[in-house]
């Protein structure tokens, strides 16, 4: 029997779903249930790493449907969702208007193999926000897209090296799996077996926000260098931003040595703000823009679908116009971009971001005044409808910072808010998200389970 869970106007607290818990039937399967079954066939029970619960121990659960800012799981136990399926959720889950637009296109077709006008009309929707990129392709996800502008910007500077920052994470392509954070961040490896020496030998991999060290290597090896690749503010070793004198110096740089600046905003395009952290970052240094820029989540609205873009002068050589190749079956599919479209004309919206930044800011000041009534360290930081939090007495500003951070007690309150209907990222090296379904019962609700989980 498939237990439905409360309708979207039921909404109890999370304390309160907790203590009264929804009628489950004899027959319902269980999350341990599920889990034991999906290790049977699938490696660790999960399709992706970071899902399977091994960092903060316990059973993942099992999600049956989502509403709004709620998710429920096959127990029929409800969640105030703060992953929003890593990122791209930025509208809640199930939004009328997103539903409406993947039901038409899917009703027309799933997929041709062959062009479509919606590819063009995503593609135009992408650029009119993101001034830095004149062209776009279509892929669909944020590790093709990686590597992808990878191969892009070898192919147009002529040059092998590429450099990363340590606790950035592209997409799990072999030449990126270095000191690359988020899932590997979470089991404690530097790097990923399978990956030979020789194929990630022109990875130079440096620490985040050390002007020092960047300054170093093009200085020693700027002549060699393809491309710098970053993410803006990091999600993937919790919330860390480049700060303002690092970001300008690479831009400087990259310039001085023909090198390209890739910003990955798989994460926090259209997330952080309507123009991506690009668009932050130019509020705060002049004329400031990066050279290749990686899209993700957000624009496809929760299916898959991800984005390179950059001038024409740099797109011109991709295939079938010049010699760098890339392809893909299911590039542009006419049901995720319809969702990717519906979902940017809602994010368009005069007045979105800054309602979701108020919502996201509310959260975190929240969190953080609770903590500090119980005497408990913790710091976080907010950015559009993305955040962090860390168990410190300041920011970190890079990834053996954040290494050092209290993990034992992170995953303590991690259990702590799940048993009270919160969900949170279950590592501590991932960032957060607010929706804009999110409301202010809920976030007064995910405070006071702070503030429980905090005295407990």
């Amino acid at each position: 029997m498939r237990l439905r869970g409360l309708s979207n106007r039921a909404r109890p607290c999370p304390i309160e779903s907790r203590q009264t818990p929804l009628l489950q039937p004899a027959d319902m399967t269980s999350n341990l249930q599920l889990f034991e079954r999906a290790q049977r066939v699938i490696p660790g029970g999960v399709n992706s790493p970071v899902r399977a619960f091994r960092a903060v121990g316990g059973t993942p659960r099992f999600i049956a449907r989502a509403q709004g800012p709620y998710m429920w799981d096959a127990e029929g136990q409800r969640y105030i969702d703060y992953i929003g399926s890593w990122g791209p959720m930025i509208l809640g889950h199930g939004h009328p208007a997103v539903l409406e637009a993947v039901q038409k296109a899917a009703l027309d077709g799933f997929s041709f193999g062959a062009p479509t006008e919606r590819e063009i009309e995503l593609a135009e929707a992408i650029i009119a926000q993101v001034p830095s990129i004149e062209q776009v392709r279509l892929v669909s996800s944020g590790t093709e897209a990686g590597m992808s502008a990878i191969r892009l910007a070898r192919g147009a500077t002529g040059r092998s090296k590429i450099v990363k920052f340590e606790g950035c994470y592209h997409g799990h392509a072999d030449a990126l799996l270095v000191k690359a954070g988020s899932g590997l961040a979470t089991f404690g490896y530097p790097t990923s077996a399978g990956v030979p020496a020789e194929v990630v030998q022109h990875t130079l991999v440096l620490e985040y926000n050390n002007l020092e060290q960047i300054e170093e290597v093009f200085a020693s090896q700027g002549s060699e260098i393809a491309c710098v690749m970053i993410e803006p503010i990091a999600g993937n070793m919790n919330f860390v931003r480049a700060s303002v004198p690092f970001m300008t110096r690479i831009r400087e740089l990259c310039t001085q040595y023909g090198a390209l600046f890739v910003f990955d905003e798989v994460m926090t395009g259209f997330r952080v703000a309507l123009g991506g952290a690009q668009s932050v970052y130019a509020g705060l240094i002049p004329g400031f823009k990066p050279d290749i820029s990686v899209f993700g989540k957000v624009i496809g609205g929760g299916m898959p679908l991800a984005a390179f873009g950059a001038s024409r002068d740099i797109m011109r050589l991709l295939a079938p116009l010049g010699p760098v190749y890339q392809a893909g079956t299911l590039s542009g599919n006419p049901v995720a971009t319809a969702c990717g479209l519906a979902t940017l004309k809602e994010i368009s919206k005069p007045g979105f971001y800054e309602a979701l930044s108020a919502k996201t800011r509310s959260l975190v000041e929240g969190l953080s005044g609770v903590a500090r009534e119980a005497g408990v360290p913790f710091v976080g930081d907010s950015e559009g409808g993305m955040f962090g939090f860390f168990f410190a007495d300041s920011l970190p500003q890079n990834y053996g910072v954040v290494m050092a951070t209290d993990q034992p007690r992170f995953n303590r309150f991690f259990h702590a808010m799940l048993e009270r209907g919160v969900y949170l990222a279950p590592a501590l090296y991932e960032a957060g998200f607010v929706s804009a379904a999110h409301q202010a019962e809920d976030i007064a609700a995910t405070v006071d389970a702070a503030r429980a989980a905090f005295k407990a």
